[in-house]
């Protein structure tokens, strides 16, 4: 029997409330996350519920200091710096082709050869009318001598018979054909000059069946076979493209209207084509154009609108013999190089605070010109004043009068009273949503 002054064994409360070891541990665990939980809601409850509205956010960027290099951007073909076509002035059959493509020439090398039956046969008939145009000369001579002799012996009968025969108009007869003797002569001896100058004209012809390179370059492009017949009669058809000198090319480029103003003649460019990816080659202007170049454009809408350009020449040094006339060319004109300049990006130039208070809640970034989409229409022109917004250190919008530089279009050069680098320029509002 117990005593009943011994002490009785105690219970844990998992045992009392039947709970099997382990299990009571796992419920702590749940329990004590639960209040945390809930606490973690009351406080976040009590910070909505009693706090204060916040005032807007910015974005912002420091303002930098350094290099703005600017760049016009134009795209063109490269050409031979002289390029001449060749073609025939004669009609007829190619009998042969001496040169192709890539083949270098010298001036007066034989390019190609027309039939010469047609022209040597002209040339024997021009010989043939000039024989017989001398033989007409002194046949006219001849002719001539005679009426001078019959017209002398008849002046001097008439000088001894004193002036009874013959008679006056046996004279005047005889005088007559003295001249028209003489006439004949003449016209006879302009018919040698006519007959030689044909003759002559047919040799510069049968010359002109030898079709010669006129400058010394390399084949561009030859565009006659042997056998192919030429009509030269409304037209020169061209046979063949040479150009003259490689090694010294011009980038015939188009810039646009908006950027030719910045654009002279003896600036420095860079340009690139596809043959040579990554590849920089140099340039200079030599040449801008006055006159626009206007070229129609179809949209998708299928109306039509004119886009206006303007001309310029650039001379490339190609000592290599790299590039090709007729490759596509992408120019980076140097406009200006302005160092030590203070900079910020165009959307700061563009940027308008909101008037109205932000909405309680999240937040949400809004463009430049504030919020919804409402952008601001800005105009940002060199030499124009513009509206800049700075953060001072207590975080209060400032704005700031400055004057507006070149531009990469990207950043923008600007100048103005208080300005320094890190400032922060604001760029846009970040505003609360609901």
């Amino acid at each position: 029997m117990m005593n009943a002054h011994e002490t009785q064994p105690t219970q844990s409360v998992d045992e009392f409330l039947g709970i099997p070891p382990g299990d009571g541990k796992r419920k702590r665990r749940r329990w004590l996350a639960g209040v945390a939980l809930a606490l973690l809601l009351v406080v976040l409850v009590a910070s909505l519920m009693g706090g204060k509205e916040s005032g807007p956010r910015f974005a912002t960027v420091d303002l930098r200091s350094g290099d703005m290099v600017v760049h016009v951007t134009a795209t063109g073909n490269l050409e031979p710096t002289n390029e001449v076509s060749v073609g025939s002035e004669l009609s007829g059959l190619i009998d042969e082709v001496f040169v192709d493509i890539n083949d270098r020439v010298v001036s007066g090398q034989p390019l190609a050869q027309i039939d010469t039956e047609r022209l040597n046969d002209t040339i024997l008939r021009s010989e043939a009318a000039l024989e017989q145009a001398r033989a007409s000369v002194l046949q006219a001579e001849a002719t001539l001598e005679l009426s001078k002799v019959s017209l002398d012996r008849l002046e001097e009968v008439h000088r001894l018979s004193g002036g009874k025969v013959p008679s006056q108009a046996e004279l005047d007869t005889a005088r007559a054909e003295v001249k028209r003797a003489n006439a004949n002569l003449l016209s006879a001896k302009a018919s040698v000059l006519s007959a030689e100058a044909q003759l002559s004209t047919d040799h510069t012809n049968l010359e002109k069946a030898t079709i010669r390179s006129p400058v010394d370059g390399v084949i561009l492009s030859r565009e006659v076979e042997p056998g192919q017949t030429l009509a030269a009669s409304f037209n020169t058809p061209q046979l063949f493209v040479i150009a003259e000198d490689l090694a010294a090319m011009k980038l015939e480029i188009k810039v646009d209207e908006a950027d030719v103003g910045l654009v002279a003649a003896g600036q420095p460019t860079t340009f690139t084509v596809d043959a040579y990816p990554g590849k920089f080659f140099e340039a200079v202007i030599t040449r801008v154009n006055v006159g626009a170049n206007q070229r129609g454009m179809e949209t998708a809408a299928a109306s039509s609108s004119n886009v206006i350009s303007y001309g310029a020449i650039l001379s490339v040094d190609n000592e290599d013999l790299s590039l090709r006339p007729g490759m596509t060319a992408t120019a980076r004109i140097l406009v200006s190089h302005e160092q030590d300049v203070l900079m910020v990006p165009n959307s700061a130039l563009r940027f308008s605070p909101r008037t109205e208070s932000p909405a309680q809640g999240g937040f949400q970034m809004f463009g430049p010109g504030g919020r919804g989409g409402e952008q601001q229409a800005v105009e940002i022109s060199r030499g124009a004043s513009q509206t800049l917004y700075i953060l001072d250190g207590k975080g209060d919008l400032v704005d700031m009068t400055v004057r507006i530089g070149s531009s990469d279009g990207t950043w923008t050069i600007v100048t103005g009273e208080g300005l320094r680098p890190g400032m922060k320029v604001v760029t846009a509002e970040l505003a609360q949503m609901p």
